[in-house]
């Protein structure tokens, strides 16, 4: 049963970390091409049901890198789920603000200093996406850490 929580954790981190990779190199880029009215409103669509899963992926990633951590004592659990809930802290403190100015901005009012704002958030969800990251290679060390422990264990 464990082995198999120790690779949802491994998932939910790595899916959290995909889907950031995604946004930051490849939905950015591809936004910041366009005129700060589309840009703006191409954020705003997408922004809520990535606010859900990836907020949602984060905790999960936490509960349960915290939860294998107190089964295994294996500190890089309790590393990844800190990794991995970091997210939350560094969104509400530095994103949220950016998110609610970007969100009550009406596309007709959009300008170079919504563009200005759409790049800040850009370079701010590019944290998010290095703590994802993270968080999904320490998961996957730990899951070889206890890997090897067992093997040697066995003999």
């Amino acid at each position: 049963m464990t082995k198999y929580l120790k690779l949802i954790a491994l998932m939910a981190a790595a899916a959290f970390a995909a889907i950031a990779i995604c946004i930051s190199v490849v939905e950015q880029p591809a936004r910041l091409l366009l005129e700060p009215q589309a840009a703006l409103m191409q954020w705003a669509s997408g922004f809520p049901a990535a606010m859900k899963i990836q907020g949602g992926l984060a905790l999960f990633c936490a509960a349960l890198g915290g939860w294998l951590w107190y089964r295994t004592r294996n500190w890089l659990w309790l590393i990844g789920a800190a990794l991995a809930v970091a997210n939350w802290p560094f969104t509400l403190i530095w994103l949220m603000p950016l998110n609610d100015t970007l969100l009550t901005t009406p596309a007709t009012q959009a300008g170079a200093s919504t563009r200005a704002l759409l790049v800040n958030w850009g370079q701010l969800h590019a944290v998010r996406t290095a703590l994802g990251v993270a968080a999904a290679i320490i998961l996957a060390l730990a899951m070889l850490r206890d890997e090897n422990r067992d093997l040697h264990h066995a003999k």
